[in-house]
């Protein structure tokens, strides 16, 4: 078939297929699906014979082919990892969107793709390589995005490491825990911080005896907030001893934890880790027949929309998503285009949002 034919083909609806092009081009069906999705497989010339037979054709079976001519997505990868039911924790949710619009004003778009492991899994390290790096090969194999945003930089994970390794841009919510040395870029909400404004509002309220309720203690994430409540509550010379808990992040060990520390110690407020500890807790002073906010404060972590919606109200401290995502996009866009990026860190600060449960 020649080229006039090819584009008569085209001229009567019969769009071009890999094999029209590898026919233009004079090589296997093979060589265009390399030439398309691993094009470092490819001697230079054979890769500019194909390049030119896609622009002749217009083939463009999706958005590889682009690739292969600007040599550019404009796509940034992110993993979606399925939600656990039985939390009330939407900051991903509250990211994604800020992430999409902040993407868009840069020129980007956002591409998400799922590993199918349970958000959480393997936070403490349990998770198998091979599942904590799920997807990111399949998507550096066909180029199909410009870089990635990771979120998850719990200890263990091999995210960060994986990608380097393989040279992929990318810039992470949340700090090299394990690796202060590491030298990507990073941006991430000072929880520390985000607890002391909850304590020193309950310390403005009168309190005196403030429980913490928080996670285990592997949780990097985790003990940096509980840092806050303790620096705070020894900045004020208050008490600190036999009033915390540690567990897992669910509504169940919240209430448990609250139940047990409201018999034993009498706390006459509670500043959780998460909007979801302190659902649970909510549900402790429920079944104790205590008002929260009147008997009993309790401050949460991430300000979610359950914490804006559940009676009375739940005061919690809120992370700044929107200029997190901002900020990621900048440093994405100057790794894109090979700008200096003079400090790799960035640590945002959050604020408390108030409301009927302090």
């Amino acid at each position: 078939m020649s080229r006039g034919s090819i584009s008569g083909a085209r001229h009567e609806g019969r769009a071009p297929t890999l094999a029209t092009v590898a026919h233009e081009a004079g090589v296997s069906r093979q060589t265009v699906s390399n030439a398309l999705n691993s094009p470092h497989l490819l001697r230079p010339e054979t890769l500019e014979r194909v390049r030119r037979a896609v622009d002749a054709l217009g083939y463009s079976p999706n958005r590889a082919a682009r690739n292969l001519r600007t040599r550019s997505s404009h796509l940034l990868g992110l993993r979606v990892d399925a939600v656990v039911e039985g939390t009330a924790n939407a900051t991903m949710d509250r990211f994604l969107h800020s992430l999409v619009e902040s993407s868009k004003d840069a020129g980007y778009h956002v591409l998400l793709f799922s590993s199918g492991v349970a958000a959480g899994d393997g936070a403490e390290g349990g998770l198998a390589e091979n599942l904590a790096v799920a997807g990111y090969d399949d998507l550096l194999r066909s180029t199909a995005v410009d870089a990635f945003v990771i979120t998850d930089t719990y200890r263990g994970n091999p995210q960060a490491g994986w990608l380097e390794e393989r040279g992929a841009p990318f810039v992470a919510f949340g700090r090299p825990w394990d690796e202060p040395a590491a030298n990507h870029p990073w941006v991430d909400v000072d929880g520390r911080t985000g607890v002391m404004l909850a304590v020193e509002h309950l310390v403005e309220r009168g309190h005196e005896r403030i429980a913490w309720v928080g996670w285990q203690k592997s949780s990097f994430i985790g003990e940096d907030r509980r840092t806050g409540w303790t620096d705070a509550m020894h900045g004020h010379g208050l008490p600190t001893s036999r009033l915390s808990a540690r567990g897992e992040d669910s509504v169940d060990f919240g209430r448990r934890a609250a139940l047990a520390l409201l018999e034993n110690e009498s706390p006459s407020a509670f500043a959780c880790v998460s909007d979801t500890v302190a659902m649970g807790v909510l549900h402790a002073l429920a079944e104790t027949g205590l008002a929260c906010g009147r008997d009993v404060a309790v401050v949460g972590f991430d300000d979610s929309i359950a914490a804006q919606v559940v009676p009375p109200g739940l005061t919690s401290v809120r992370q700044p998503l929107e200029q997190v995502a901002v900020e990621i996009v900048n440093l994405l866009d100057r790794r894109l285009s090979h700008k200096p990026i003079d400090e790799p860190g960035r640590l945002l600060v959050p604020t408390l949002s108030v409301r009927g449960s302090s």
